[in-house]
Formats: C-alpha cells, sequence, structure tokens
C-alpha cells in the first residue's frame, strides 16, 4: 500500500527532511548505489521507503519513485526481463488504434516534444524532393501516420504536377497488425481527398529493425526516397546502429531526416549508476513537462507517464537478449553528438532552411511558454555542455534543438549523400 502523504518525506535513508522538497531523486539515487554495491541490507531499507513514499497518483517525486522503484526493484531481483515482457504484453493488449491516436493527438496538441521534429523532418523532405514527379518514403517512426497529413497538403498544392507519393512503413513489433490496417485504411481516404496518387505499404514482423534490407523495401530506380527516423533508432541494438546507417546509404536516398530524444542511456549502459542518474534526470525533465502540459487530472497524462514503465524498465534491469520477440525495443538513446559521429560516415549533414526554421518557430508559439528552438550556432555559444555531454569537440554538432526550461529535450537533423 503507497503512502500519499509527502510532509514526512526524507532526503536519506538517514531520515534527514529534505530541504527543497524534492526527496526521490536523492533517495532513488541511494538505492541504484547500494544496488551497484550488492548492499543488500540498505537494498531493502530504501526500497522499503520508496514504497512507503512513492505513488503513480501523487505529485511528480511520488510518481518518479513509483515508475523508477519498478526498475530499481527489478534490477535487485534479477527480474526485469519476465517484468518487461509483463508490461509489453499489457501494453499491447489493451493498444487500439483509436485509444493509440487519440493518445498522441492529444500530446500533440498541449506540447511541441513530438511536433517539432514532424515539422522540421517535413519541412526537409519536401525540400529535398521538390521537383521530383514519384517520391518514395520510407517510415522508421511510431507515431502512427500523424506526421504525414501535412506533407500531404504540402503536396497538393504543389506549383508543378501532384506528385504519385508511395509511403512504406516499417511498423515495430510492438504495434498491432490491425492498427496499421486502420492506419493504411486512413490514409489512403485522406489522400484521395488531397488528390495526391498514394501508395500505402507496411512491413512487420521484423524482429529488429537491423533485420531491415534494401530488397525488403522494394525500392525502384525511378523513385526519388526519403528515409524518415522518428525515435526509431534508439530501438536498434547499439551494435547495430552503423549498419542500419549504411543500409540507409545504399538505398541512395535524397534525404535522411533524423529526430531522437537527448539524452545517453548508451554509453554509460555498462554502468548501472552512471546510466541510472542519467536516466532519471531524462525522465525527471519529461515528467515535469507533462505536469505543467497537462490538467492535474489528466488520464492522458496518466498513460504517459505509465509509457514511461517499461522504458525505464528496459533501460536499467532488462539484461540479454534470449527473447527475440524483444528485440525491437532497445530503447537506449543517444545524443545528437553520438548520432552525427554515426551519421557523418555515411552522410553529410544537411542545413535546415530558413524557412523550415521559421516554421518550427511559429510551431512553437502555438504553445504555452518554456519551449525554445536552438539553432547550430547558439550551440557554439556556451551551451556545449547540455549538448555534448561534456565533450569540446562540438564542430561535429550539427542539427536543430528543442529545449524545455533552456534543457534540450530533442534533436531533430537531416542528412544527405
Amino acid at each position: 500500500m503507497h503512502n500519499n502523504n509527502n510532509n514526512h518525506s526524507r532526503c536519506s535513508d538517514s531520515g534527514e527532511p529534505c530541504e527543497d522538497g524534492k526527496w526521490a531523486s536523492k533517495l532513488l539515487k541511494e538505492c541504484a548505489i547500494a544496488i551497484s554495491q550488492r548492499d543488500s541490507t540498505k537494498i531493502h531499507h530504501l526500497l522499503w521507503m520508496l514504497n512507503e513514499l512513492a505513488s503513480p497518483y501523487g505529485d511528480l517525486d511520488q510518481k518518479l519513485a513509483s515508475y523508477f522503484l519498478q526498475a530499481l526493484f527489478c534490477k535487485a531481483t534479477e527480474s526485469g526481463n519476465r517484468c518487461y515482457k509483463t508490461l509489453s504484453t499489457v501494453a499491447q493488449k489493451s493498444n487500439t488504434f483509436d485509444s493509440a491516436r487519440k493518445l498522441i493527438l492529444k500530446f500533440q496538441e498541449v506540447s511541441p516534444w513530438t511536433t517539432f521534429g514532424h515539422v522540421a523532418a517535413n519541412g526537409a523532405i519536401l525540400e529535398a524532393l521538390e521537383g521530383e514527379p514519384n517520391l518514395h518514403i520510407i517510415d522508421l517512426s511510431n507515431t502512427l501516420c500523424t506526421q504525414w497529413p501535412t506533407l500531404f497538403e504540402a503536396l497538393a498544392t504543389r506549383n508543378d504536377e501532384t506528385p504519385r507519393l508511395r509511403l512504406t512503413v516499417v511498423a515495430s513489433a510492438a504495434t498491432v497488425g490491425s492498427v496499421m490496417k486502420e492506419v493504411g485504411q486512413r490514409m489512403e481516404k485522406f489522400a484521395r481527398l488531397m488528390g495526391v496518387p498514394f501508395e500505402f505499404n507496411v512491413i512487420n514482423g521484423l524482429d529488429r529493425l537491423g533485420d531491415l534490407t534494401k530488397e525488403s523495401l522494394g525500392v525502384t530506380n525511378d523513385e526519388a526516397i526519403a528515409v524518415n527516423c522518428i525515435g526509431a533508432l534508439r530501438r536498434i541494438e547499439v551494435e547495430e546502429r552503423e549498419s542500419v546507417i549504411r543500409m540507409f546509404r545504399s538505398l541512395s536516398p535524397k534525404v535522411v531526416t533524423v529526430v531522437e530524444e537527448e539524452a545517453d542511456f548508451s554509453s554509460n549502459r555498462n554502468d548501472f549508476v552512471q546510466c541510472f542518474e542519467e536516466c532519471l534526470k531524462f525522465y525527471s525533465v519529461y515528467f515535469e513537462m507533462l505536469e505543467e502540459s497537462f490538467p492535474l487530472t489528466s488520464n492522458e497524462r496518466l498513460m504517459l507517464e505509465r509509457d514511461c514503465s517499461r522504458s525505464i524498465v528496459r533501460v536499467l534491469a532488462y539484461n540479454g537478449d534470449d527473447d527475440e520477440e524483444l528485440q525491437d525495443c532497445c530503447e537506449r538513446r543517444e545524443r545528437g553528438i553520438q548520432w552525427c559521429e554515426k551519421l557523418k560516415k555515411e552522410f553529410s549533414a544537411a542545413t535546415f532552411s530558413d524557412d523550415v526554421v521559421d516554421d518550427v518557430k511559429a510551431l512553437l508559439k502555438r504553445y504555452r511558454g518554456g519551449w525554445s528552438l536552438v539553432l547550430p550556432q547558439q550551440q557554439q555559444q556556451g551551451h556545449n555542455s547540455n549538448y555534448t555531454n561534456n565533450n569540446n569537440n562540438n564542430n561535429n554538432l550539427s542539427g536543430i534543438y528543442l529545449t524545455w526550461k533552456d534543457e534540450p529535450v530533442v534533436w531533430a537533423s537531416a542528412w544527405k549523400p
């Protein structure tokens, strides 16, 4: 039973009261350290304290304590694989098209967290494919094609003849087939409404994105190709990421768009405490953003927070690759600077045009305060530690950042052969 009375919260197991009321971070970090040191007495004591204080329905600290407590318990008891599979199964069973779509659209309504990448990527794709009669967009993202209606509208109003568009969606293993069928029907209906000649294809059944091949994508020589990766590369196993990027290069695309959340759960994956601290920092910012974006009693906010529980368990407590069903969900994020190092081995960074930047700025004005767009030249001027994780070689940094209260949270970029 959770105790929701936060008045007696403590900053440490010594029982000292927390001066600023932010007790969860300190207790959780102490527990992570105890687990890394295999201090069973301290582990049990801290898990008990966290269980007394945590609640998924409480304030920000109680929520963080609740979701990270689950991961810490799984790590301490070596039950992460079983817990993650259970959470994934439950999520898939409750994941209808209508519920998933409504949640995505509501999130996009109150926060630019995902729409930032959509606008930036769409702008880069439209400019790269301008004047081409046959377009093929290969979409590796998990937002149920909510990115594409505005692109359809732009294609329909092009000065030259409306091009033919083929959209190939590479569905994640977690996406139910019936959901993608519904997505396809809606996309085809909207394309007809816009007068855009359109073909919709889905590739599913892949255990891992690393198995994706040029042949399976069915590209043809008469097509201008764009590869769109929004929140997709982090789902690929760390060791396979460069080979997937090489596969992208073999497609001879006009542009590759990459959008990823700004965090590093990769380089520190063998250091549990360091990875835990990075994970806690990232989700603390994310949960704070949700708290300020949604009403206090919002069911959508609760659902988005619950979605995080799987990712947190996957990053912190999942050990091993013994289950093929769980391969397509690595969740190990990397920072923009780390992605740049990989992508620049096969591609050249493309600068977002002034028009695209203006579109992104206009988007941010639709939301409440706290959001900013940071351009490459601004990254060079005093923000290095936030963007490069203390890597002073900022010459390799490309793309643009969405920041929440000056904290970089999402990175968007475009790449050309």
